[in-house]
């Protein structure tokens, strides 16, 4: 049996599942309250999520200023990692980011996160730069990353 993979705009009553993801995520997880604000309040937020079978898997989150996308976050369920889905959630968002008038995206990546840089690296992303102690949790630096959309 095939499960159908399906990208939406986030809405409000999807904060709770998203939360959960971020939960697993990551060692510093957003809370409820920005979410809430990122998709009531940012005018320049866009959050998309991935679906199967209507539970949310993953998403991803920009803030689209003039022309350039900037990726806040993106995570995925721990049991759906490592099946190309990664590949297609950012796919899907950049597509959307496109459309909505940006030409190009940017994001920081952990230095030690080898695994998401070559899942950016497979869609274009060229590294940028390094932001020195950027994660507060263990003042690791960022890979900055960029592409042309």
């Amino acid at each position: 049996m095939t499960m159908t993979l399906k990208f939406r705009l986030m809405k409000v009553e999807d904060i709770d599942q998203v939360v959960e993801i971020e939960k697993q995520a990551f060692a510093t997880p957003w809370s409820k309250e920005a979410f809430y604000n990122e998709l009531t309040a940012n005018q320049f937020s866009t959050y998309l999520v991935m679906e199967i079978e209507e539970q949310i898997i993953g998403y991803c989150g920009t803030w689209i200023v003039i022309d350039e996308a900037h990726i806040t976050n993106i995570a995925i369920l721990p049991k759906y990692r490592g099946k190309g889905l990664g590949y297609a959630l950012l796919k899907a968002a950049m597509n959307v980011v496109q459309q909505l008038g940006a030409l190009s995206m940017t994001l920081e990546v952990r230095t030690s996160n080898h695994i998401a840089q070559s899942l950016y690296k497979k869609l274009g992303f060229e590294a940028g730069g390094i932001r020195k102690n950027y994660y507060s949790d263990n003042n690791e630096d960022a890979l900055v990353m960029w592409v042309k959309l």
